[in-house]
């Protein structure tokens, strides 16, 4: 007799732990890390201290505010923030006029509901052809 309440407790144990884990992972998939908001605005990723390396975002659902880690990388550029991703083509002849070259790129991922530009056009002094270069190939001509 006690061995056939034992095992019908242990069935109905069983029975009920998968939908407490259900139960639970369905709350964590709605919104930020352990809320049942589902609709977060995130602003921008903050390093703590000077202008790259690991900070934090701020986001905010209805009266709930939390904040997060994330991390800035040193190369970003600033123009168009951290949180927008492009593909660029690749760089254009030098513009003898202004001494730069430019490229263009258009939005791959806007990441936490960034405000980003659909395309953007960057630019970058040219870089002079260095005479040890030169100095190589003249000196590979003679021999």
């Amino acid at each position: 007799m006690q061995l056939r309440g034992f095992l019908l407790l242990a069935l109905l144990t069983l029975l009920a732990l998968p939908a407490a884990v259900a139960k639970k992972k369905d709350k964590v998939k709605k919104g930020g890390p352990g809320s049942e908001c589902a609709e977060w605005t995130w602003g921008p990723c903050t390093p703590s201290s000077k202008d790259c390396g690991v900070g934090f975002r701020e986001g905010t659902c209805g009266a709930q505010t939390q904040r997060i880690r994330c991390r800035v990388p040193c190369n970003w550029k600033k123009e168009f923030g951290a949180d927008c991703k492009y593909k660029f083509e690749n760089w254009g002849a030098c513009d003898g006029g202004s001494g730069t070259k430019a490229r263009q790129g258009t939005l791959k991922k806007a990441r936490y509901n960034a405000q980003c530009q659909e395309t953007i056009r960057v630019t970058k002094p040219c870089t002079p052809k260095t005479k040890a270069k030169a100095k190589a190939k003249k000196g590979k001509g003679k021999d």
